[in-house]
């Protein structure tokens, strides 16, 4: 359960850092707002908590499709998704939401790894 509660810490940690650069990246066309930010992150987590295992499932069954594209999928969805039921993440044109998406989970997966390695060593024998 620690364990679990330390990834899902992590997972919050690497996608609001990934928001927050994409959003500097992306200046104008992609707009962050103060304390929906943090109403943003938590929607979005959860979308992408939710969505990637599902997306997972169906890249087994569709493969040749999907290949390893479900963390990537699942981040473009959550995206939306947030926008949607969010005032805290607002994404203005096409080519803003194909980098958007492309860049938050290069940098969450970037920071997942880091702060993983950083906080989430196994105990010592």
């Amino acid at each position: 359960m620690k364990l679990r509660m330390i990834r899902v810490g992590l997972l919050l940690a690497g996608n609001a850092i990934g928001l927050w650069i994409a959003s500097l990246i992306l200046d104008e066309d992609m707009r962050l707002s103060g304390v929906a930010f943090v109403l943003a992150v938590a929607i979005f987590t959860v979308f992408v908590v939710v969505l990637e295992p599902l997306l997972s499932k169906a890249a087994e069954r569709w493969a040749d499709v999907l290949g390893g594209a479900s963390a990537l999928i699942a981040t473009g969805l959550a995206l939306i998704l947030t926008s949607w039921l969010s005032d805290g993440l607002s994404i203005d044109g096409v080519g803003t939401w194909i980098l958007a998406t492309l860049i938050v989970w290069v940098v969450a997966a970037i920071v997942g790894v880091v702060l993983v390695r950083a906080f989430a060593k196994p105990a010592a024998p």
